[in-house]
């Protein structure tokens, strides 16, 4: 089970959750690793109140968005490739700051780079392209923004792009009103929500799922907390939630739910302590780690809670599915037609009647999305998380281990092992003491972290194994997917290398004795290792 402690301290009729959580590393061995594991960056010339990034792991390029501007950086983040001039046009009579142009969304759609900015309180998309000389971006094609990116940038929005379609989810009205989950471009019919489906929601992620075998199953997977139809005052006001669309989905008739979702399904997520009905509501982040087979696609989510807790909860795509497949529907008592409502039909307008309307008046699932774990939250900090991402790394025997990596609203990134049921803080690393964590990119390929700040881009060397180089112990004790000891130190993991990610045992002395003949030096000169230990 989950290794830290619960006490419930009763005051004046409220209570307090007190945790024990896991500690960084061990007492006698702290990783807190400084700044010089930084591999590259970028200092802006003026700090930014909002910014963006695209970097594909597959791209040797990194595009970065703030106010009126976007950049094209080398992968190492240090060095302007492209820069791109995005000022709204000038206006009479506005008030400071609403003249700038902040960038909201910034996707790769139909074989450009595609961003959208406030414009000036009247959103605005482009399409870029490099020019000629590879020197500058340049205008193919603008649209009117509406609906994809905000009025103000502080505004909830999120964006998606999916097999040349654009999702999106951005206010309608300049108060930040009017928010919904749309298709709003690409080849498909533009489709959006039924109002009365989300109440004052703000929405947090977007994901597609792929199905190989059956691309007509496949769904967009939305995420998103919204006000609580409870009004008890026991009652949190906010509640977690996943929904689900299907791709193929066109809408309805053209009598009935034309450019609507005939698919939208929704579902609580639940975050918590079941058994003590206590649950963290407020959504914070989402982070998808894709399988081979796609019901094992996890999700991981970051919660906040209203007693200054972040806890982190992992569910899979099955589960998921399971809940949408089998739940019977919140407020509804008599037969579910046939097909059942959120099946994905290659024409949506040829659906019955009956499944139609039982969308549109009861979307909402009975059963809740429980995480893999059940009985509590995977992890449960007092720091103030922020961003998750996830990592799939190999160990040096093969096995396959996820590494959380969790910005605080301090600056700092915390690398937390999954390992089985607990978790453990393998690092800390303080990036700012100036500002938090705006956006945050991984690179699993190249193993590395990209970070984005008011005042600068940071990119951390997810195997910087020189941290833990004192000795093979410190190295092992790290219990760090990305590090081994080797004949050269703590190197970046190899196979033959001596690792522990389990439990972190010392088994240094018996596995080099064990190993020796197969590790050698470069020269293939054999090593006294116990001169080491």
């Amino acid at each position: 089970m989950i290794q830290f402690v619960i006490f419930f301290i009763w005051l004046a009729g409220d209570f307090k959750l007190v945790l024990n959580s896991p500690t960084l590393g061990s007492k006698d061995n702290p990783r807190l690793l400084s700044k010089d594991i930084i591999c590259g960056g970028f200092e802006y010339p003026v700090y930014q109140n909002h910014t963006m990034f695209f970097y594909h792991e597959d791209s040797e390029e990194m595009y970065v968005a703030g106010t009126n501007f976007v950049l094209k950086l080398d992968v190492e983040g240090s060095h302007i490739m492209e820069n791109f001039s995005l000022k709204a046009p000038d206006q009479q009579h506005c008030q400071e700051g609403q003249c700038e142009n902040v960038i909201t969304v910034i996707e790769k759609f139909q074989d450009s780079l595609f961003v959208c900015g406030t414009n000036g309180n009247k959103p605005q998309c482009w399409k870029l392209f490099s020019s000629v000389n590879n020197q500058s971006l340049e205008i193919v094609d603008s649209y009117e923004g509406m609906g994809i990116s905000p009025f103000v940038y502080t505004h909830n929005a999120i964006s998606l792009t999916v097999e040349g379609d654009l999702y999106s989810a951005a206010p309608l009205d300049t108060d930040g009103s009017s928010l919904q989950f749309r298709r709003k471009a690409g080849s498909r019919t533009n489709v959006w929500m039924y109002d009365n489906w989300i109440s004052e929601p703000t929405f947090i992620s977007a994901t597609w799922v792929e199905q190989r075998e059956e691309p007509d199953n496949e769904k967009i997977y939305i995420f998103f907390r919204e006000k609580n139809s409870d009004h008890n005052p026991e009652a949190d006001p906010w509640i977690s939630r996943i929904a689900r669309v299907c791709k193929v989905d066109e809408g309805g008739s053209k009598r009935f739910f034309q450019n609507m979702w005939t698919s939208f399904l929704k579902a609580r997520l639940v975050c918590g302590f079941p058994e003590k009905s206590l649950y963290f509501n407020h959504l914070r982040d989402i982070f998808i780690v894709h399988a081979k087979d796609w019901v094992d696609t996890r999700v991981y989510g970051l919660f906040t809670s209203n007693w200054n807790a972040t806890a982190v909860c992992i569910y899979t795509i099955g589960k998921i599915e399971d809940v949408f497949e089998n739940s019977t529907f919140k407020g509804y008592n008599k037969d579910i037609p046939k097909p059942r409502p959120g099946t994905c039909v290659k024409n949506s307008r040829n659906l019955p009647l009956a499944t139609v309307n039982m969308v549109k008046d009861y979307p909402e699932m009975n059963d809740w999305v429980e995480s893999i774990h059940q009985t509590a939250p995977f992890y449960v900090s007092s720091n103030n998380y922020t961003k998750i991402a996830v990592d799939r790394v190999q160990a040096a025997d093969g096995c396959m281990h996820n590494v959380l990596l969790l910005a605080t609203d301090s600056g700092k990134i915390h690398k937390v092992l999954e390992a089985g049921e607990e978790p453990f803080i393998i690092s800390e690393t303080q990036l700012s003491s100036r500002s938090t964590v705006q956006s945050m990119k991984l690179d699993s390929k190249k193993k590395k972290l990209v970070v984005g700040f008011s005042e600068n881009i940071s990119i951390i060397d997810l195997q910087r194994c020189q941290e833990y180089n004192k000795s093979c112990a410190d190295c092992v004790l790290a219990r760090d997917p990305y590090c081994v000891w080797t004949e050269f130190g703590c190197t970046p993991t190899v196979t033959g290398g001596i690792q522990n990610i389990l439990d972190g045992n010392q088994v240094c002395v018996n596995h080099l004795k064990k190993r020796k003949s197969k590790l050698t030096g470069p020269n293939g000169r054999q090593i006294h290792y116990l001169r080491w230990i």
